[in-house]
C-alpha cells in the first residue's frame, strides 16, 4: 500500500533528521497498520461499513420500461491471446447485469442494458465494447444493448448515463456494480439526478487471520480507494467544484 511506503519514508526522513523518538513512533504506527491491513480486521470493517445494506437484492416489481446500468471495472489483455477479455473483477457485474436483464424480460417488459465504461488505461477498446461482446454471445437482444464507451471513472459513469435517460425516459432504473462500489456509485448518479435501484454483483469480506494475507492488501486499496472518493465529492460539494447537483428524477 502507498501509505505504508509513505509512513517508512517519513519515518526514514525523521531519523535522519536525529529526530529518533519520532521515527519510532511512526514505524511503530506503520507496523500496527501493517498487521491490520494484513491479517484482515481493518479492511472487514470498512467493507462492512461499504456495504451495509446491500447484502439483500432488493427488487421489485419491473416496470413497463426498465433500465439496468451496468458499470465497468477494467478488461484483461490475454498474452498470447488476440483481443481482451472481461477481467475478474469485473464478470460478476457483467453476470448479474444479464441475470436481471433476462429476467425483466421473461416478465415482458421493454428492457435496456446500459453498460458503461471507457478505455481508461488506453488499451484500444473500451470497456463496454468488450463486456457488450460477451452479454451478446450470452443472448442478449442487440437492440436491448447500450454500450456507453466514454466515461474514464465512476463519476461520468453516472455523467453520461444521466445523459443518456435524458434522451431514454424509463419507468425504471437499476444499478448493477461491485458492492464496495455501490454506495459512492449511488451518491454519483443521485448527483445527476438519476435514483436508480442499487443491486450489488458481489459481496466482499477480508480474511480476518493471524498472519497477513495478500488478497487482504488488495482489498484495503479498494475500501480506501472508495472512502476517497466518498469524501472528495463531499469535498468538492461544498467547495462548489462539482456541477450543480440535478433535482432526481420521478423514477
Amino acid at each position: 500500500m502507498i501509505i505504508l511506503t509513505l509512513i517508512a519514508v517519513v519515518g526514514g526522513l525523521l531519523k535522519l533528521r536525529k529526530r529518533r523518538l519520532s521515527a519510532y513512533v511512526v514505524w511503530g504506527f506503520g507496523v500496527i497498520l501493517f498487521f491490520a491491513a494484513g491479517c484482515g480486521p481493518l479492511p472487514d470493517e470498512l467493507l462492512r461499513q461499504l456495504q451495509d445494506g446491500y447484502e439483500a437484492e432488493p427488487m421489485a416489481a419491473w416496470q413497463p420500461r426498465a433500465a439496468i446500468i451496468v458499470l465497468g471495472a477494467g478488461v484483461q489483455r490475454v498474452p498470447g491471446a488476440s483481443g481482451v477479455e472481461v477481467p475478474l473483477f469485473a464478470y460478476g457485474r457483467v453476470a448479474k447485469g444479464l441475470e436481471l436483464y433476462l429476467q425483466c424480460k421473461r416478465a415482458g417488459k421493454s428492457c435496456a442494458l446500459l453498460v458503461s465504461g471507457g478505455d481508461p488505461l488506453e488499451i484500444g477498446v473500451s470497456e463496454a465494447k468488450v463486456y457488450g461482446d460477451a452479454l451478446l454471445k450470452w443472448g442478449v437482444d442487440p437492440s436491448d444493448l447500450v454500450l456507453e464507451g466514454r466515461s474514464l471513472n465512476t463519476w461520468q459513469n453516472a455523467q453520461y448515463s444521466a445523459a443518456w435517460l435524458d434522451e431514454h425516459p424509463e419507468d425504471q432504473v437499476v444499478l448493477v456494480t461491485s458492492g464496495f462500489h455501490l454506495r459512492r456509485a449511488v451518491l454519483y448518479f443521485e448527483h445527476f439526478g438519476v435514483r436508480a435501484l442499487p443491486v450489488r454483483s458481489d459481496f466482499e469480506s477480508a480474511q480476518v487471520r493471524p498472519w497477513p494475507q495478500a488478497m487482504n492488501f488488495l482489498l484495503m486499496d479498494l475500501v480506501l480507494h472508495e472512502y476517497a472518493g466518498l469524501w472528495r465529492t463531499q469535498i468538492y460539494n461544498v467547495l462548489g467544484w462539482n456541477v450543480a447537483a440535478k433535482a432526481p428524477r420521478a423514477i
